[in-house]
């Protein structure tokens, strides 16, 4: 049976993830004073879209207003002008014809284009083949965004797997159903042990290894 391979893109794709928490760590402390280490961020609000950084903050209590996540943006957009690689070995995987892919992440459509761009993969990537957190409801931990993609591509839930680097996307792919893979190369020091109370089984630092874990059960 046909697997669909779905690809988070921070943290798995490149190494960005810290860039854009690294980016809300400053503005709580700009806007309101709040001095969050990295590590407490990354735990809290890593791999979640900006709505659902929101919610998170708004229950401990933390209100920041629109021009707090348009200035975020911002910046992000000024920390990517630095650019960032595409993570080693991964496009051994995007250039292969017999594995059907597509990227599901929780960036909007906008900044993911612009990702997207800075590592040069939209030759394996058509944007009908990205979906963003902008275009669903509820992002991650909710499994809204991998399902949509896989209803978009016919694919049954059962037969997609997921790449994912962080609590909030591997939960949401066990709550879609689907196969959940987790690659921690660059996460594994935030995100290690509770990934592994989630039961996950497959989780790789070496996208040699996601690679042959695909190809063997394609």
């Amino acid at each position: 049976m046909q697997k669909l391979v779905i690809w988070d893109f921070d943290g798995v794709i490149a190494d960005t993830e810290k860039l854009w928490v690294q980016s809300r760590v400053e503005l709580l402390k700009e806007y309101l004073g709040i001095d969050f280490t990295f590590e407490k961020a990354m735990s809290l609000i890593g791999g979640m879209s900006d709505k659902d950084k929101d919610i998170v903050l708004k229950k401990l209590g933390i209100n920041v207003n629109n021009n707090f996540w348009k200035d975020a943006l911002l910046r992000d957009k000024d920390k990517a002008k630095n650019g960032f690689a595409l993570t080693e070995y991964i496009e051994n995987i995007f250039s292969n014809k017999k594995i059907k892919q597509y990227i599901a992440t929780g960036g909007i459509l906008e900044k993911t284009k612009n990702k997207m761009k800075i590592v040069n993969i939209e030759k394996y990537f058509p944007y009908e083949s990205v979906f963003t957190s902008d275009m669903v409801i509820k992002g991650k931990p909710e499994p809204d965004i991998f399902l949509l993609a896989a209803k978009k591509m016919g694919f049954k839930p059962e037969d997609c797997i997921v790449i994912e680097d962080s609590v909030a996307g591997l939960t949401a792919a066990q709550r879609a159903g689907m196969i959940p893979v987790a690659f921690v190369k660059y996460s594994k020091k935030y995100f290690l042990e509770d990934i592994k109370k989630l039961g996950i089984k497959n989780i790789f630092e070496d996208m040699r290894d996601v690679e042959n874990f695909i190809l063997n059960i394609i």
